[in-house]
Formats: C-alpha cells, sequence, structure tokens
C-alpha cells in the first residue's frame, strides 16, 4: 500500500487545521489528523529525545506524545499545552501513533492557493509553505508544516 504524499493531501480536500505553538500559528493537512483530545497525564520515557514527552493510553492504543515547540524551536512558548493533535499512524515512521501537543487549536480553514508561499529556504523539509492571510479577514502568517516529514 502506497502512502500519501503531502502534495496528494493536500490536493485531496484543499483543508487544513490550524493551532498555537506560542506566539505562532500553525497548520497540518486535515487528513492527516484522527481526532484532538486534552492533555492527560503522560508517562515519561527514560533516554527519550528531548521533543518526546512521553506516551498515553489513547482508545487503548500507546501514543508517544511530541512537543512540536522543540521541534520547530519556538521562542517565547509559555503557554501549557492544552491539546494533542493525534494524528494517523499510517503518516507516522513505523506506523506507531503520535500526537502533538499544542497550546490551542482554532479551526480548520479551506486552503486558498493565492495565499500560500513558499517556504523560506531553512533547511526544514517540514515546513511546506507559509499562508499570508494579510488579505484575508484573519491578520498574520500560518506556517504549513508537515508532519509526515517531521516524523520520518
Amino acid at each position: 500500500m502506497s502512502q500519501a504524499t503531502p502534495t496528494d493531501t493536500a490536493e485531496a480536500t484543499g483543508q487544513v487545521l490550524e493551532f498555537e505553538l506560542g506566539p505562532e500559528t500553525y497548520c497540518v493537512d486535515i487528513d492527516y489528523v484522527t481526532e484532538i483530545v486534552d492533555v492527560g497525564e503522560l508517562t515519561g520515557l527514560p533516554n527519550a529525545p528531548d521533543y518526546v514527552k512521553g506516551v498515553m493510553d489513547l482508545r487503548g492504543r500507546t501514543t508517544a506524545i511530541v512537543d512540536p515547540k522543540t521541534i520547530f524551536d519556538v521562542n517565547g512558548a509559555d503557554a501549557d499545552a492544552q491539546r494533542i493533535i493525534v494524528f494517523d499512524p499510517e503518516i507516522i515512521a513505523d506506523r506507531k501513533a503520535a500526537g502533538w501537543l499544542v497550546d490551542e487549536v482554532h479551526q480548520v480553514v479551506k486552503l486558498d492557493p493565492d495565499t500560500i508561499e513558499e517556504a523560506p529556504e531553512s533547511g526544514r523539509e517540514a515546513v511546506r509553505g507559509v499562508i499570508n492571510h494579510e488579505d484575508d479577514d484573519e491578520e498574520g502568517f500560518v506556517i504549513w508544516v508537515d508532519p509526515q516529514a517531521v516524523h520520518k
């Protein structure tokens, strides 16, 4: 069975889930998301990488909980994570369940190709692009990330 590429997914629905990490707004393709849950009690894992905050039982499945603030080097992130975005295990390496700790989940929005700008050359393959909301009712930029690239 072949995995969907991010381009295939974006073309499938054209929708992303927007969420907050510290002072910035990020988004992921909605097709990658299976559910959004409240932060529960995490069990720490000895010798795990800094970005893995622990595991928790979600619907009978052990799910690794990752802090994307550490992965994306988000500064000024004083708020405690309130929600977990749980990703489809099909997109995660080794088919393991994973979730991201986020400060707040905003909304699902339809992508407008005219607002998507190429990601700056920063060496981060996980950044798919930047969505410019300056002309929309909303203001600012949304960083579009690819969880598939993060969980290789």
